[in-house]
């Protein structure tokens, strides 16, 4: 992340963040604890932190099917009474926990309560996430909007116009930043492919075809036929749920195999991927050519685009099909402005230890402590990643997030430089992070009832070497 060159003399004292989930939070602690800027200000469009954590039981009443572009207006809000702020709804769903243990999960600086689940639910973290917000809470600007940023250049510096909405009173207003952090997240624009006749599908059979982010309880699918698209963790969360409930078996539509623990599990049938839809049957054809007619729900658990609606001035853009962020060193830093900043953007990764170690190196960076690159070593850089990685750019390999962190750990401490030290795993914590697939299938299956690994049948031995197991975060 750092390198060798002279800093780039940065001239930071206002920043922007927007978002209050994770991410974001990381990210003020940090600055804060930098004791080097001025103003900081957190925007943030609900009415709590939380970000993806933040239940809402209703869910957007917008539907788009299919959904393939990254420019796809985002969901209005909720409105449930003039008294009340909006609710802008989350992919959460309502009988939800983590798939990593919560001692890997954690804030490096406060852990989970002591009688926690191993895996928590969604309400736990959520409680969690309030807590770790308490003593940056004055900095959060609570149902507030980023509408709009803008670059200008003043005198050779970056400042960032920031138009702001404030859901309560409908008010606009716009501030200038030195500096912004885009902790917006990636779980907001869905993605469902276009597929053969989905179209007309949709239009004869409204709400056949739903996302996974409008996913909230198994009720909904009482003895229904059901198909389920997508074998990652929510798709494969959401399934065990659905299987209890619906017409057997619930059918698992997949590109890859799941694990067998999990469809074992699940007690679903795996078929290929939806080669067209039926429309006067209100069915599906699978790959292979296997008809399903009568399908009562179609779930779509297929993922999300990147977006940003409020940086659409920037040039050359952001994104384009929305598969990836462009022109981010390290998937973090700008390369042609390191005063914006995208924490948050790698996937495949244990979220909360990946945003400190992101935020370490934004903290220091911006008051001048580590230097970035030149220009050119940084565009050197995605050129390389961008032939590597092809079109997973932000999917990490298995344990490159342990990696990442150790490394900003190591590098941070040979630097000397000031600021809050970022986390770093024992080899303990590494092991953990290679057992959690086995672990949280067992979890699953013993009840989601565990408080702890060894509950589980899972104890740390010094220069233990783990099982390689499939990822599903």
């Amino acid at each position: 992340m750092m390198g060798s060159h002279t800093p780039k003399q940065f001239d930071v004292h206002n920043i922007a963040i927007i978002g209050a989930g994770p991410c974001g939070l990381a990210a003020a602690k940090y600055l804060v604890a930098q004791k080097s800027f001025q103003n900081i200000t957190i925007f943030e469009q609900q009415d709590e932190v939380g970000g993806v954590w933040y239940y809402s039981r209703e869910t957007s009443h917008t539907r788009h099917v299919p959904q393939t572009s990254a420019f796809c207006p985002p969901d209005p809000p909720l409105r449930f009474s003039h008294n009340q702020a909006p609710k802008f709804p989350s992919p959460m769903y309502e009988v939800l926990h983590t798939n990593i243990p919560r001692s890997l999960m954690q804030f490096s600086d406060l852990p989970f309560p002591a009688d926690s689940l191993i895996f928590p639910s969604r309400e736990h973290v959520q409680e969690y996430l309030v807590k770790y917000a308490e003593d940056i809470r004055h900095f959060i600007r609570f149902s507030s909007q980023v509408k709009d940023v803008r670059l200008r250049r003043v005198d050779g510096k970056d400042q960032w116009d920031v138009d702001v909405l404030d859901l309560k009173t409908g008010e606009v207003t716009t501030s200038t930043y030195d500096a912004v952090c885009v902790a917006s997240g990636h779980y907001s624009t869905i993605y469902i492919p276009e597929i053969k006749n989905i179209s007309e599908f949709n239009k004869a059979h409204p709400g056949v075809i739903m996302h996974s982010k409008y996913y909230r309880t198994r009720d909904d699918f009482k003895d229904k036929k059901v198909v389920v698209v997508g074998n990652s963790a929510s798709g494969l969360d959401i399934s065990n749920q659905i299987s209890r409930v619906c017409r057997e078996p619930l059918l698992l539509s997949v590109r890859t195999a799941t694990p067998p623990g999990y469809l074992e599990l699940i007690g679903a049938e795996e078929l290929p991927v939806i080669e067209e839809f039926l429309v006067e049957e209100k069915g599906v054809k699978f790959h292979g050519g296997r008809v399903e007619k009568d399908i009562d729900a179609i779930v779509f658990a297929t993922g999300y685009l990147y977006t940003f609606p409020f940086l659409t001035s920037l040039k050359p853009p952001l994104v384009t099909d929305g598969r990836r962020v462009r022109g981010a060193y390290k998937e973090l830093f700008h390369g042609d402005h390191p005063t914006i900043v995208f924490p948050g953007l790698p996937v495949k990764v244990v979220p909360f230890a990946v945003a400190e170690s992101q935020a370490a190196v934004i903290s220091r960076t911006w008051a001048n402590k580590l230097p970035l690159p030149s220009k050119e070593e940084m565009d050197k850089w995605e050129e390389e990643e961008t032939q590597k990685r092809g079109s997973a750019f932000h999917v990490w390999p298995k344990g490159g997030d342990g990696d990442f962190v150790n490394s900003v750990y190591e590098k941070i401490a040979a630097s000397g430089t000031p600021g809050k030290t970022p986390p770093r795993w024992d080899d303990e914590l590494l092991w953990e992070r290679q057992i959690y697939f086995e672990a949280k299938l067992k979890f699953e299956i013993e009840g989601c009832k565990a408080h702890s690994l060894e509950e589980l049948g899972f104890k740390y031995q010094p220069e233990q070497k783990a099982m390689s197991d499939p990822e599903i975060l």
